[in-house]
């Protein structure tokens, strides 16, 4: 019995959290960090892949809201590949833009959600998105 319990208790533990509420497949991405740098506005993601398969590549463009909730810029952040199961950190430099002046980050579309056994609606269909940043995120 108590190996049981020890057994789902662990298997809890392991789980992300669309997974313990669905037990869906999930690709979950986290806006961690946006930081001020030299060249502009540095955003830190945690990004884990629980899709069920490898990929190759994924890549996302955003939409970049100013302060008055309009939009000031789309751009690509390009993954790159994503092992099933690992979890990443990535960061981006955005030349030219001030962090502070950024009020929400929006992820238009998956321009690329490439690999073996993959839809490429997946990246979108499965995306679940959080932030730790005072900057709001999602789709």
């Amino acid at each position: 019995m108590k190996q049981t319990i020890a057994l789902l208790f662990a298997a809890l533990l392991s789980a992300s959290p669309s997974q313990a509420q669905d037990g869906n497949p999930s690709l979950l991405l986290e806006l961690n960090g946006a930081q001020s740098s030299e060249k502009g506005c540095r955003l830190t993601f945690v990004v884990t892949n629980r899709l069920g398969a490898e990929l190759s590549r994924a890549a996302f463009e955003v939409a970049l809201f100013n302060e008055q909730g309009v939009v000031d810029r789309l751009t690509v952040l390009d993954f790159k590949e994503l092992p099933e199961g690992k979890t990443k950190v990535t960061r981006f430099e955005l030349a030219g833009t001030d962090c502070a002046k950024v009020s929400r980050v929006l992820v238009n579309s998956a321009t690329d959600c490439t690999g073996d056994g993959v839809e490429p609606a997946a990246c979108m269909r499965r995306l679940a998105t959080s932030s730790k940043a005072v900057i709001e995120f999602g789709v």
